[in-house]
């Protein structure tokens, strides 16, 4: 895997990104990931763990229905995403290399993902859940063409957090 923390002007474009099925070394990897705080809380558990309890990408049949890898022009993994379908609705879950966070790639990254979700289910509506407090994330997703269209309070493992709900509102 290149590390991308030596690679300072390294920023894929969409052309770069490509979407495939999620592989159980994909999946090892994402689990390794290490996030810098406050971001930290979006560590995976061990995958050993993940594949025991058949938790999310863990599972199986899950990880090939909903689940996607990202990878660059050289088959990195780069992120991955979710395609959670919901009644008229598809949710992306998403993630994006911990050295890669930061970097202005959010809305190219967001974008493939969008055409993607378009492309599995061309009839949904497209949103996703975020913490208020990411700023960040939330900046990446408006750039990408989401709005906030509500906010409340669900509970996490951590405990109840404040999330937006951001609905995409362009077309591509």
């Amino acid at each position: 895997m290149t590390n991308f923390t030596d690679e300072v002007h390294y920023k894929p474009s969409l052309e770069d990104m490509t979407i495939q099925p999620m592989e159980i070394d994909h999946a090892r990897q994402i689990c390794e990931w290490q996030y810098e705080s406050p971001y930290d809380l979006y560590h995976w558990p061990a995958w050993d763990t993940m594949q025991k309890d058949e938790i999310e990408f863990g599972d199986p049949v899950l990880r090939r229905m909903q689940y996607a890898a990202v990878v660059n022009r050289d088959r990195e993994l780069i992120g991955f995403a979710q395609f959670f379908p919901i009644v008229g609705v598809t949710r992306l879950g998403l993630g994006l290399h911990p050295a890669l966070c930061g970097r202005g790639i959010g809305p190219g990254f967001l974008r493939l993902l969008i055409r993607e979700a378009l492309r599995r289910a061309p009839q949904n509506s497209i949103d996703l859940e975020v913490l208020t407090w990411n700023t960040r994330a939330i900046r990446a997703y408006e750039r990408a063409g989401f709005a906030i269209e509500d906010t409340y309070v669900r509970p996490t493992p951590q405990g109840p957090a404040e999330f937006h709900c951001m609905v995409y509102q362009s077309t591509l």
